[in-house]
Order: C-alpha cells, then sequence, then structure tokens
C-alpha cells in the first residue's frame, strides 16, 4: 500500500485528539486522525467541568453538548466516618461566570468531538490502531515522520506527516515507544468502576452534583447522567486492589459496602454494565514535545481523577497543541518559543491539581474540605480549583497560598495523625 501524506497526523479520537483536529482543519492543515475503536464506545470519566463550557462554545459543539448532559451545578464530599458532608457550588467560586458543568455519557460526548472534527475537513479513520512510528533525527526539521497502522480489515496503512500528534490516552503510544513513560511513585493507585440503574439521586439543584465518598481504603464516586444512570468507582490504593480473593463483580460491590452512605443511595440498584478494573494508575512522560510531535492530554500525564479534570485538561492541551503546531508548520521561526509556551501549559494543570490530589485523602485536607471558610477568599480560589479555573487570569493564587499554610498549620497542630497518615501511603506506594 502506498504511503500517505498529511500536515498532521493524530493518534486517538478522545476529546484531546478530536479537538486538536477541528483546530487544526478549521485553520487549513490537512489532517488524518487514526482511532483505534469504533464511535460510540465505553469511556469512563463522565464529569466535565466548568472550565470546559468556553472550549465547547469555541468547538462549535455546546449545544449538542447540552443535549446529552446532566447539568452539574456541584460537588459533595462526604466523610465515610460520620457521613458529614459539604455541598460545593460552582457559582461560588471566584469568577462567577462559569456556574455550572454537565456529566455526560462520554459514548455520546466523545463522538460529537470526533464528527465535528470531520465535519470541519480532517480525516477520521475509525477501526485503525498506530503500530509503529519513525521519528525525525535530532535536529532535522525537514524530515517527515512516518506511522505505519493497522486496521480492522486488515489492512496496515502508512502515512508520511510533517506534524504527528499523539492524543492515545492511556495507550500512551509515544511514550511507550520512546521509553519515556515514568510510574507516578508518590500517587499511584488503581481503580474499579461500573454503571447503575436505579440509584438514589438527590433532588433540586443537587440532583446533577457529583459526590466523592472518602473510606478507608481511598475513595468513591457517585455520577448522576440524564438518562437515569449511575456511574460509580473506587479509585483505591494498589494494595488494596491486590488482596482481592473474589471475581471483581463481588470485590467492588463488597467495596461500595464498606461506605454505608453510597450503599445506601444503591441498595436498590442494578449492575447494567460489566465492572472493569484498572492499575497504574497514575503516570507523566518526561517531556510533552520532541521534533516533529506533541504529546496530549492523558497520552502525556494523568493523576487521580477525584476532581474530574482529565477532560478538561485534554481539551485545553489541545487547544495549546494547535497553536503550537500551527506555529510550527507556517513560521518555523516562531517554533522554539511556541512549543514552550506549549510545555508550560502541559506542565501548569498537573502541577496545580497535584498539590490537592496528593492530600485528599489526608485527615487534614478532609477537615478543611468538610469546614472551608472564606477567609482570604480562600473557599471562593479552592471552588475555581474545583471548576478548572487555573488557566486564566482569575487571581486566585494569594488565596491559594493562604490555604496551602492552613493546611501545613493544622496538620502541625495534630502531628501523630499526620504522620500515621504519611507512614500508611509509605507502606501503601512499597507496597505497589
Amino acid at each position: 500500500m502506498a504511503e500517505a501524506a498529511t500536515d498532521v497526523l493524530v493518534i486517538g479520537g478522545g476529546p484531546a485528539g478530536s479537538s486538536i483536529a477541528t483546530l487544526l482543519a478549521r485553520r487549513g492543515h490537512q489532517v488524518t486522525l487514526l482511532e483505534r475503536q469504533r464511535h460510540p464506545r465505553f469511556h469512563i470519566g463522565e464529569s466535565l467541568l466548568p472550565a470546559n463550557l468556553p472550549l465547547l462554545a469555541q468547538l462549535g459543539v455546546a449545544d449538542q453538548v447540552h443535549a446529552i448532559g446532566m447539568p452539574k451545578l456541584g460537588a459533595e464530599f462526604i466523610s465515610h466516618i460520620d457521613g458529614r458532608e459539604q455541598d460545593f457550588r460552582f457559582a461560588e467560586a471566584w469568577d462567577k461566570s462559569m456556574p455550572y458543568a454537565y456529566h455526560v455519557r462520554r459514548s455520546q460526548f466523545d463522538e460529537i468531538l470526533l464528527r465535528n472534527a470531520a465535519a470541519v475537513g480532517a480525516r477520521v479513520i475509525e477501526g485503525c490502531r498506530a503500530r509503529t512510528v519513525q521519528l525525525p533525527a535530532p535536529g532535522n526539521t525537514d524530515q517527515d515522520v512516518r506511522v505505519q497502522a493497522e486496521c480492522d480489515d486488515g489492512s496496515t496503512p502508512s502515512w508520511r506527516a510533517r506534524y504527528l500528534i499523539d492524543a492515545s490516552g492511556r495507550d500512551t503510544f509515544l511514550a511507550n515507544n520512546l521509553g519515556a513513560k515514568r510510574r507516578n511513585r508518590r500517587h499511584n493507585s488503581a481503580a474499579l468502576f461500573a454503571h447503575f440503574s436505579g440509584g438514589q439521586r438527590h433532588e433540586g439543584e443537587r440532583a446533577g452534583h457529583i459526590s466523592i465518598y472518602w473510606f478507608e481504603h481511598g475513595w468513591l464516586w457517585f455520577i448522576p447522567l440524564h438518562d437515569g444512570v449511575t456511574s460509580v468507582g473506587a479509585v483505591v490504593w494498589p494494595h488494596y486492589l491486590k488482596s482481592r480473593t473474589t471475581p471483581v463483580k463481588e470485590f467492588f460491590l463488597a467495596t461500595i459496602a464498606q461506605c454505608p452512605p453510597l450503599a445506601r443511595r444503591l441498595e436498590r440498584a442494578t449492575l447494567t454494565t460489566e465492572v472493569e478494573a484498572t492499575g497504574n494508575y497514575s503516570y507523566s512522560a518526561t517531556h510533552s514535545h520532541g521534533n516533529g510531535y506533541l504529546l496530549l492530554g492523558d497520552a502525556y500525564a494523568f493523576i487521580d481523577p477525584v476532581f474530574s479534570t482529565g477532560v478538561m485538561l485534554a481539551m485545553i492541551s489541545a487547544f495549546a497543541g494547535a497553536d503550537a503546531v500551527d506555529a510550527c508548520l507556517r513560521t518555523p521561526q516562531r517554533a522554539g518559543a511556541a512549543l514552550r509556551a506549549f510545555d508550560r501549559t502541559m506542565r501548569h494543570g498537573p502541577r496545580q491539581f497535584s498539590w490537592f490530589i496528593y492530600r485528599v485523602t489526608q485527615p487534614t485536607m478532609r477537615e478543611l474540605f468538610l469546614a472551608p471558610r472564606n477567609l482570604l477568599r480562600m473557599k471562593e480560589a479552592l471552588l475555581s480549583v474545583l471548576a478548572g479555573d487555573i488557566f486564566g487570569a482569575t487571581p486566585i493564587w494569594k488565596s491559594l497560598r493562604a490555604f496551602k499554610m492552613t493546611y501545613g498549620a493544622f496538620a502541625t497542630l495534630r502531628p501523630f495523625r499526620t504522620l500515621e497518615s504519611m507512614r500508611r501511603r509509605r507502606l501503601d506506594i512499597r507496597a505497589s
């Protein structure tokens, strides 16, 4: 089969890949997107953030997403010890202009984004998995990237591209090929998840809240979708998942039973999907770009889904990546500055969220989340983080520093509890 040529080859048809394909096709570049599966297909990660909405509007899909979305006005965090809970509303964040988001079935949401890319001129090929890649020699800006794929029909097409975008998600195609994927030893975790029907929902404005339940081995989520289905999952320490001696379904249900407030909401619920489990949950690549390629979204890094950041960070990376690739292809003299700006964006999100994610299961952080105070506008700044509002001009940073100092002070006041929690996490990490 003859080698085809394209300006940009995108690997992966999730939110990152479809978004950058749309943006670059609109700018007049010839874009080819390879997606290993066929849409619609199941994917976890159904909860969007308010910061997603302006991006959806720019892509031209806001109305379509609204039609499939469950309005999400906020989030609630529930203690596994005494059932205490705290209700957060996005309307109370620093920037009051982003008061809501959506929960979506990813099968529908991802297909909307993929079809949108095709509608604006990107060539979308489903059922086609990238198998091998040949990158330009270091410093050789005139050499193209070469990729060979394998399709469902048995064909093995190949492409020559001026630029390669890895948006392969947790497949981490390029990071694996380059030996650049690093396990996150500081926050390694595993997950189990499934969909239920008949889960007990809140009424009124809280009907679409995402519920986060702390429990002994990590945390659990409850995400209500618009068609009555509920996504439920558990993010747990690896040693706990390794302790499983029963089938994964029974183990998952037994895990839910350890959190009575969640178990009560699922007493009359029925599983509607198979229970899935995944390990090696947290990782990052050593770099976000190289000669002739970029890594986007989960293909670059994934930490933890507790704040529902995955889709938002994927789409942010696509917008930043589109600017960088466009500059590299049109004005090579600007390539260095454009790629440095892209790299700053890629590192900024995981770095800002990581501080909270690494501590979210600590007793001190639970106490602060369950009894937030707006002294020095700390609560508004925290809500801005939960809304994903960390890339714009919202001036939250002094208040966030004050929150972090408060956390440190409270942790110091309870040294034995803090040290014991840290000791247990170190044991969890060693066991993994």
